[in-house]
């Protein structure tokens, strides 16, 4: 999220690996719109195989998983997001709201005076 030259980035750490961020979050909610990961990730410009990864990512770090496959035929196909997997959608979503706050605080002003538009060429 982009807030003037202020950029906010949340991404929730789980031990070494990358639960959740703004791409994981948006993935989560495509597979939620399109009901599979491929059509999601196609959504996206994505490979199905980024997709998976991410997906099988988000899985391990949460507990119960926010995504879960469905194999058979018919319209119970695919893939679908979780009670886990909206709740963390709409946390991430309140977080990023809150986050958006920051604009308003009297340091992010601070800061924004002091730096320039551009930065200095290198020296010669």
């Amino acid at each position: 999220m982009k807030l003037g030259p202020l950029w906010v980035k949340l991404q929730l750490a789980c031990g070494d690996a990358l639960a959740l961020g703004p791409g994981k979050a948006e993935l989560l909610a495509a597979i939620g719109t399109h009901g599979s990961i491929s059509a999601a990730a196609r959504a996206m410009g994505m490979s199905y195989r980024r997709a998976w990864m991410l997906v099988d990512e988000m899985n391990r770090c949460f507990d119960p998983p926010v995504v879960e496959t469905l194999r058979g035929g018919g319209q119970e196909r695919g893939a679908r997001i979780t009670e886990t997997g909206a709740a963390v959608i709409a946390a991430y979503l309140a977080l990023e709201a809150q986050a958006a706050t920051l604009a308003d605080h009297s340091a992010y002003h601070q800061l924004r005076d002091l730096l320039r538009t551009e930065p200095l060429p290198p020296p010669e």
